[in-house]
C-alpha cells in the first residue's frame, strides 16, 4: 500500500510572508527616518564677519615744497609716483658725474669690498689736476706713481666730485674722454633719458642738460648697485695721496639722506639730487629729490635746502595709508548653531593704499562646510585693494564640528 505527499502546512508559508514583510518595513522606517534626518546631518556653516570699514587716520595733507626759483623733480618709487616741476632742459653741472660713474659700472661692475681694475698716476694726470683745479673745479689732489683703483675713482668721483677722476675713469673704459661721452650718450638713449646729452665727462660743460625728472630716474637705477649706495652715504672718504676729504653733498648722514650728488656752475646755479629712506609699512623705501637752478649763497646750501624741503614735503603729503591685519585678532565667527568658533588672518599683514583714497576696499570670501572644521584650517580669504591687490588666508581659531544625528534628537 501506498502513501501520499502530503501538502506544505498553510501555516509554515504565512510565517515566511509575515517575516519578509517585517524586513521590508525595518528598511522603509530606517529609510524614511534617514531620510528626515539628512537635512540635519548636511546643515552647511553659517559665517559672520565682524570687520569695520579700515578708514583713514584724519590729517591735513600739506602741498609738495617745489622751490621758487629753477625745476625740480619727485620720484618715490615703491608708490609708483614721478612728478616734475617746471621740467626744463638747463645745465647740471656735476650731476653728470652720475652717468661718469653709470658708464663706469657697466664696463665694470662692482661689488662691496672689492677694488676693481687699477692705475698708475701718470705725469699728464698731474697735468690735470693742476688745470682743472686752475679753473675752480672739484679736483682730488693726485701723486705720480700711485695706484689708483676703480674703487677709490669712484669714491672721489661721488662724495668729493673730483672732476679729475673722471677723466681718469674715462681713460680707463674708454681710451679717451670723447669716446667715454659717446658711451654716456648712448646710455642715457638707452634708458629713455630723452631729455639728457653729455658734452664732457664732469658738467662743467653747459651743454650737459637735462631735467629734473630725468636726474632723477638716473639716480633712482645708479642706486640699484650696493657699491654706489653705499659710497653716496659716507659723509668723507680717505683716498691714495690726497688722504680724507668730505663730501659736497648737502645733509648726508642727517635726516635720512643717503646722497646722492650735488653741483654748482654759474651757468647751472646749484642742483641736489636728494636720496631719502622713509618706512613704508615696515619696509625701507627710498625717495628722490632733485632741484635744479638754486641760486644764492653757495649755490650748494640752497639747493640742498630746497631738496630737504621737498623730500620733507613729500613725506608728509604723499605717503599712503596703512593698516594692519593682526594673526591674534578674531575677525568673525564660524560653525554652527550652538557651535562655533573665530576666526582671523593666517599671518600678521601690513596693507597699504593711496592717500587720495578715504578707505581700503577688503571683499571678503567665506566658504561653507558640512563637517568638521580644524583649528588653523582655510576658511576664505579676504581680498585687499590697496597699492597692490593681496589675498589673506582666514583661518579657523579652533576646532568645530556640527551636532551628530543622535546629539539632536536627545
Amino acid at each position: 500500500m501506498s502513501r501520499t505527499r502530503r501538502p506544505r502546512r498553510p501555516a509554515l508559508r504565512g510565517l515566511f510572508a509575515r517575516f519578509v514583510a517585517l524586513v521590508l518595513g525595518a528598511a522603509l522606517g530606517a529609510g524614511l527616518i534617514v531620510g528626515l534626518q539628512l537635512p540635519l546631518l548636511h546643515r552647511e556653516t553659517t559665517a559672520t564677519l565682524a570687520l569695520a570699514p579700515i578708514k583713514a587716520k584724519p590729517g591735513t595733507l600739506t602741498q609738495l615744497a617745489w622751490p621758487s626759483v629753477g625745476s625740480a623733480a619727485l620720484l618715490i618709487p615703491a608708490q609708483g609716483l614721478a612728478q616734475g616741476f617746471n621740467n626744463e632742459v638747463v645745465p647740471i653741472a656735476s650731476l653728470t658725474k652720475m652717468m661718469t660713474a653709470y658708464v663706469v659700472l657697466q664696463k665694470f661692475p662692482l661689488s662691496i669690498g672689492e677694488t676693481g681694475p687699477c692705475i698708475t698716476v701718470s705725469q699728464q694726470d698731474v697735468a690735470d689736476y693742476e688745470a682743472l683745479t686752475s679753473q675752480d673745479e672739484s679736483s682730488v689732489f693726485v701723486v705720480e706713481g700711485e695706484s689708483l683703483c676703480e674703487s677709490d675713482l669712484l669714491n672721489g668721483l661721488l662724495v668729493h666730485s673730483a672732476s679729475n677722476y673722471a677723466v681718469i675713469l674715462a681713460d680707463m673704459v674708454a681710451g679717451d674722454t670723447e669716446a667715454f661721452i659717446n658711451l654716456m650718450n648712448a646710455d642715457a638713449a638707452r634708458l629713455k633719458l630723452t631729455n639728457t646729452h653729455y658734452a664732457d665727462v664732469s658738467g662743467a660743460d653747459p651743454e650737459s642738460v637735462s631735467t629734473a625728472l630725468d636726474q632723477a630716474e638716473l639716480a633712482y637705477k645708479l642706486m640699484k648697485s650696493p657699491l654706489v649706495r653705499f659710497i653716496v652715504d659716507q659723509t668723507s672718504v680717505t683716498l691714495p695721496g690726497a688722504g680724507t676729504v668730505g663730501s659736497f653733498t648737502p645733509y648726508v648722514g642727517q635726516d635720512n639722506v643717503i646722497g646722492v650728488k650735488s653741483g654748482r656752475t654759474s651757468e647751472a646755479g646749484g642742483c641736489d639730487v636728494m636720496a631719502m629712506t622713509y618706512l613704508l609699512g615696515t619696509k625701507t623705501e627710498v625717495l628722490y629729490a632733485v632741484v635744479l637752478g638754486q641760486q644764492g649763497g653757495d649755490l650748494l646750501g640752497p639747493a640742498g635746502t630746497a631738496a630737504l624741503a621737498l623730500a620733507d614735503s613729500a613725506l608728509q603729503s604723499q605717503l599712503p595709508h596703512s593698516h594692519r591685519f593682526l594673526a591674534g585678532r578674531a575677525l568673525g565667527t564660524i560653525g554652527w548653531a550652538g557651535r562655533r568658533v573665530t576666526f582671523g588672518v593666517e599671518r600678521s599683514t601690513t596693507v597699504l593704499w593711496p592717500s587720495s583714497q578715504d578707505e581700503l576696499v577688503v571683499v571678503a570670501h567665506l566658504r561653507h562646510f558640512t563637517t568638521t572644521i580644524h583649528r588653523g584650517q582655510t576658511i576664505g580669504w579676504l581680498s585687499v585693494h590697496g597699492m597692490t591687490n593681496r589675498r589673506l588666508a582666514l583661518v579657523a581659531r579652533a576646532g568645530v564640528a556640527p551636532l551628530s544625528l543622535w546629539q539632536r534628537i536627545r
